[in-house]
Parts: C-alpha cells; sequence; structure tokens
C-alpha cells in the first residue's frame, strides 16, 4: 500500500516515538472486525506494504494473529486511502482491491480496545455501487397516498393481474368500497395487439367520467405497458380534446424506479400542466418573490411547514401537488422552488428545464437539524434574514430527550428503501447514533448535494466517523456485513425485516 500524504503524516508523527505495527484496511472489503481490537486478526492475514513519507524507511507488516502485535508499542491501522490491500483468506487468495475512499487514523495501545483519536477535517464520504437490484416496493404504490392528497383526481394503473393484486394487498381497500383508483388489467388481446389500445382506454376513461367526474385522470404505465411499448403519451392529448378532461402520463413501473420514484413520476407530468406565470411578474404583495413547495405531505404536516415559513415572514405562493388540480401553482421565470423530499430529483428537473423555475438546494425536513436548514436556505434565497430557528431546533430535540437517552451512542445500519436513508442517517448522527452503512437505491448526487454536505458536517460536528454510502446495495452482502458489524438496529424494507429479526 503507497500510503497517502494525509496517512503518512500520522505514520511519521507515531513512528518517531514508538515501535509501530501498521495495518491497513481497506473499507470496500467485509469487515475483518478490528472495531473490536486485535483478537480479530486470528481470521485472517493482512500484508502492507509501501513507503510512508519523506524519505523514511519503508513499512512491511504481516499480521496473522494478536500475538504477533504484542511487541508493538502501538498500533495505526489506516483505514480508506488509496489502499491495495491482499488477504490470505482462501477464497480470496492474490485478489487486490482498490478503494479510494476517505482516510480514518485509528491509533491504540496494544492493551486497549481501537477508538478513534485522530480525525481528518477534509474527510469525505464514500460512494460504492454494488450490482445488487433495487429491492424495494412497487412504485405504483404512489397511488395509495397520492389519491387521497388529490381530492378530486382518479388514478388509473394499466398493467397485469399482478398489479392489480399488489394494489389490493398493500393499500387495503377493497375495489368494491369504490376509492378513487382503478385497475385497467391487460389481457392477452391487448399484449398481442389484437385490440386497439386508444378504443379500450376511451372506453374506460369515459366511464370514469360519468361515474366520478374527476377533475383529472392520472394514467399510471406499470413494467407491462413499457415492454409491449404502449404509447400512453400518444393516446392521452386525444383523449383528453375529445372527453375534455386532463389526463396526465406518469410511469411508475418497477423497472427503473424505487417506490417513492412513483409519486416524483406523478408530480413531474403534473409540473408539465402546472399553469405559466407571465413573463413580467405582476405585483406581488409580499416582500419575497413567489416560492412553490413540490412534494406530497399530510395536511396538517404541510400547514406546519407553512406556519414555521410564517414565523419568518415567508408566505407559500402554493404547493404541487395541491388538494384540487384546479389549484395548481403557476409557475414560470423569478418563481423559487424547493422540495421536501429527497426522491424528487425529476419533478425539479421539470420545474428548472421547463418552467425556468429557480430551485433552492437545500437539506431536507427531516427531523429538527433539517428542518432548520431548510428554513434557512429559503429564507436565503428569498434575502431575509432568519430569526429564533437555533432556539427552535433545540426546543424540538429537548421535546424528544427521552428517546434521544435510548439511541445515544448506539449503532444504525440502513439497507436502503426509499431514497430518504441520507437524511436519515443526517438526522440520526445528530441524535447520537453512529451510522455504520447507508444503503440506498440511486442517488442523484445534485439534488442531493446540501443534504450530503450538512451529512458531512453533522458527523463532524457529533464526534462520528463518516458513513460508507453503496448505491444499488447487494443485499445478500449487506446481510454479511450486518452480521459482522452487528448493528443495535437495522433499518430495512419488509422483504427482509423479517429476516433478520429472526437472526
Amino acid at each position: 500500500m503507497v500510503a497517502s500524504s494525509r496517512c503518512a503524516s500520522v505514520v511519521t508523527a507515531v513512528a518517531a516515538t514508538a515501535t509501530v505495527a501498521v495495518i491497513a484496511l481497506s473499507t470496500t472489503e467485509k469487515s475483518l472486525g478490528f472495531a473490536t481490537g486485535a483478537p480479530a486478526l486470528r481470521r485472517s492475514s493482512v500484508r502492507v506494504e509501501g513507503a510512508a513519507a519523506d524519505g523514511m524507511t519503508p513499512i512491511v507488516g504481516v499480521a496473522s494473529s494478536s500475538s504477533q502485535l504484542a511487541g508493538a508499542d502501538k498500533i495505526l491501522i489506516l483505514i480508506g486511502g488509496v489502499a491495495a490491500v491482499k488477504l490470505s483468506r482462501s477464497r480470496n487468495r492474490g485478489r487486490s482491491v482498490q478503494s479510494k475512499v476517505r482516510v480514518q487514523a485509528l491509533v491504540a495501545t496494544t492493551n486497549s480496545a481501537v477508538q478513534p483519536v485522530v480525525n481528518d477535517e477534509t474527510a469525505e464520504l464514500s460512494f460504492e455501487c454494488e450490482t445488487g437490484n433495487y429491492h424495494t416496493f412497487c412504485p405504483i404504490s404512489c397511488v395509495s397516498w397520492l389519491y387521497q392528497k388529490i381530492q378530486d383526481s382518479f388514478f388509473l394503473v394499466i398493467g397485469t393481474k399482478t398489479c392489480g393484486y399488489f394494489l389490493q394487498n398493500a393499500m387495503g381497500v377493497m375495489i368494491f368500497a369504490e376509492p378513487r383508483y382503478a385497475m385497467a388489467e391487460l389481457e392477452e388481446g391487448d399484449i398481442s395487439a389484437q385490440l386497439n389500445d386508444i378504443t379500450e382506454l376511451r372506453r374506460l376513461c369515459t366511464q370514469i367520467k360519468k361515474d366520478r367526474n374527476p377533475s383529472v385522470i392520472v394514467w399510471i404505465a406499470t413494467c407491462t405497458t413499457e415492454i409491449i411499448k404502449m404509447d400512453m403519451e400518444g393516446i392521452a392529448p386525444k383523449l383528453e380534446a375529445e372527453l375534455d378532461i386532463p389526463i396526465i402520463v406518469a410511469r411508475a413501473n418497477g423497472l427503473d424506479y424505487a417506490f417513492t420514484q412513483g409519486e416524483d413520476s406523478v408530480l413531474a407530468a403534473m409540473a408539465a400542466k402546472c399553469p405559466d406565470l407571465p413573463a413580467p411578474l405582476p405585483a406581488n404583495p409580499q416582500p419575497h418573490a413567489p416560492l412553490v413547495i413540490f412534494g406530497s405531505l399530510p395536511d396538517s404536516v404541510a400547514k406546519q411547514l407553512e406556519l414555521e415559513l410564517k414565523r419568518q415572514g415567508i408566505t407559500v405562493s402554493g404547493w404541487l401537488p395541491s388538494s384540487r388540480y384546479a389549484d395548481l401553482p403557476s409557475v414560470g421565470e423569478g418563481v423559487y422552488v424547493v422540495g421536501i423530499n429527497p426522491f424528487l430529483s425529476r419533478t425539479a428537473a421539470t420545474l428548472m428545464r421547463r418552467k425556468k423555475c429557480k430551485l433552492i438546494n437545500t437539506a431536507f425536513p427531516i427531523g429538527p437539524d433539517g428542518t432548520r436548514a431548510w428554513v434557512e436556505a429559503i429564507c436565503k434565497a428569498l434575502g431575509i434574514e432568519p430569526q429564533g430557528l437555533e432556539e427552535r431546533e433545540q426546543k424540538a430535540w429537548d421535546s424528544i430527550k427521552d428517546y434521544l437517552d435510548i439511541v445515544k451512542d448506539k449503532s444504525i445500519f440502513f439497507m436502503g428503501d426509499n431514497l430518504m436513508e441520507v437524511s436519515l442517517a443526517r438526522c440520526m448522527v445528530r441524535a447520537g447514533m453512529t451510522v455504520l452503512e447507508v444503503g440506498i437505491p440511486y442517488m442523484d448526487t445534485r439534488y442531493q448535494a446540501a443534504e450530503l454536505a450538512l451529512l458531512t458536517k453533522t458527523c463532524k460536528e457529533m464526534g462520528k466517523p463518516l458513513p460508507r454510502i453503496v448505491e444499488k446495495p447487494d443485499n445478500y452482502m449487506q446481510v454479511q456485513r450486518i452480521k459482522e458489524m452487528k448493528p443495535d438496529l437495522a433499518i430495512t424494507g419488509m422483504a427482509h425485516a423479517n429476516p433478520l429479526e429472526a437472526r
């Protein structure tokens, strides 16, 4: 291993006064148990070669058991860096693993457990990508909360019987209860192109308009419509003109998206339907530019966020989605937009590119610290000086002090399910927990840039190690890492909740 300059300075400082045993560990490898001290070395042999710094004698260290470290005054374990680590295990013999991740130095005496005492202020988050599938809920589940949020809408899911079974079981609403959504089941004639798509969809939408008379019909495209190349975007404008009712097409198939991104697809399609604001902005009674918030929240929670902004003298011009389709906000140049959820990157891109809005890139209002950062970013963008946010955040933390005492100094592992993992990890670090790994099905580093920066800042302020961020994680490998790391809490989807609990 060729030590980086940051590693080299630590090596030089320690080697000047003591006999040093140097062990390098790549964070991309499975945990070798160093967190529990030297006895874990009995399970493997690690060989490290490299020059430390400034003409220092090259360091060659071999450790196959804890007894071989007994002669050293101090142990220096380098985690990460630009490292090549060779493991002498039979199943990994001769394999070299390259890692370009953060550097964290841990120094301990041979008679004590390994404790982090050197924190690199320039350390950055590490991003890795595995080959696993998304392993999440189907994104058509977004219907379950969106049809309740948009009260004058009707959602038509176009798919197979499997989609219908999923909706019935996932939402717990029987079809005969006549909710404001329905399932259009594709039959053999539809798939083999023996039936005309537009004729069938015209018949269904005509019936929906007659029975329910909604303000908007939302077509939810599924995996099957993607595979058979059904031209829903071409059909929708024709039926929209015939039936005189808006039709929105949202692709919420499970081939590409995590389940929360179903909402993102619907809102992105809905953003394209928002009325355009006139080029010269009309006279604004507020002392700031128009502000539109995008993302679905229960009305009570949305009202609380509006009140928090009102404390700072900020008035919200509109929400996407709104409770009624007719109340969609007007957007255009000069309008500021801000998201409330980390999974709405497509909606943000649509508002910026097609509607020319100005996006406020900020952390998301998840946890007291996230809400404070969210409000501060909005105030800064609108040219308003925030007032009393620190006290508001502290009051929120004080109200849950009993729960904070339970989770303090505990470890947590996120397997990855809904794209909210980074925000939740940041909140848990602020609560005093140590985040071992953040698995996430998909990471948009531009949309979540402020969130990632706040996570890094929070870890350094709390004295916690930066977590690994693994995009599209392999669940089998994650389960093995959980077994080795032994976190106090694992956050996972329903697919793995029972197996992990059984362990």
